[in-house]
C-alpha cells in the first residue's frame, strides 16, 4: 500500500522528468549552435541555451492542467536544481550561490517573457533583438551575430514541432527536438 502511495507514481515520474529534461539539455548542448551560430561556448552561454530550451517545452505546456501542468513545474524545479549545481561545480562559495541564483532566475523569466510576446505577436523581428540582445549581448549593431535570425528560425520550427506532440507523450517523458540546423 504505501509503495503505491509512495513509490510507483514518484519513480513514474521520475523517470518522465528525467527523460524529458535529458531531452532538453541534449538539445540545448548541440554542437551547431557553438560552432556554426556562434553562440558563446560558456558557462553563461549554455545556460542561454539551456533556459531557451527550457521556455520552449514550458511554452508547450503553458495553460495545460493536471499532468501537464504539474510536469512544467517538476521540470523548472529540475532546471533550478541543475542551475545551483552547476553553480556550486564552477566554484561559487555556499554563500554565493543564492545571490547568484536569484540573479539568473530573475535573467531567466525576463528572457522567457520576451521570448513569449514574440511569439504570441509572430513578431520575428522581435524574437531575433531578443535572441541577440540575451545570447550575444556583446555583439555591437544590427550587423552582429547574423546567425541571430538563423536561431530565430529554429524556435519558430520547435515551437511549432512541440506542438504537434501529444501532451500525453510528453508527460510520459517522450519529447523531441528539432536538429539544429538542418
Amino acid at each position: 500500500m504505501f509503495k503505491r502511495l509512495f513509490g510507483a507514481k514518484r519513480q513514474t515520474n521520475r523517470q518522465a522528468t528525467d527523460a524529458l529534461y535529458g531531452e532538453i539539455v541534449a538539445a540545448a548542448r548541440q554542437p551547431w549552435f557553438y560552432l556554426q551560430w556562434k553562440v558563446p561556448d560558456t558557462p553563461l552561454g549554455r545556460f542561454e541555451m539551456l533556459s531557451l530550451h527550457m521556455f520552449l517545452l514550458q511554452y508547450r505546456l503553458h495553460g495545460q492542467a493536471g499532468p501537464a501542468k504539474d510536469m512544467a513545474q517538476v521540470l523548472i524545479d529540475e532546471f533550478f536544481l541543475d542551475v545551483d549545481h552547476s553553480l556550486r561545480e564552477l566554484g561559487i562559495s555556499d554563500v554565493g550561490v543564492p545571490k547568484r541564483m536569484k540573479r539568473l532566475a530573475k535573467m531567466y523569466y525576463g528572457r522567457t517573457a520576451a521570448y513569449a510576446d514574440a511569439l504570441e505577436r509572430q513578431d520575428d523581428q522581435a524574437l531575433v533583438a531578443a535572441l541577440k540582445r540575451n545570447i550575444c549581448p556583446d555583439e555591437g549593431g544590427d550587423e552582429d551575430w547574423r546567425e541571430s535570425a538563423l536561431l530565430a528560425a529554429y524556435v519558430k520550427q520547435v515551437v511549432h514541432d512541440l506542438s504537434a506532440q501529444t501532451l500525453d507523450s510528453i508527460c510520459a517523458g517522450v519529447l523531441h527536438f528539432p536538429r539544429a540546423g538542418v
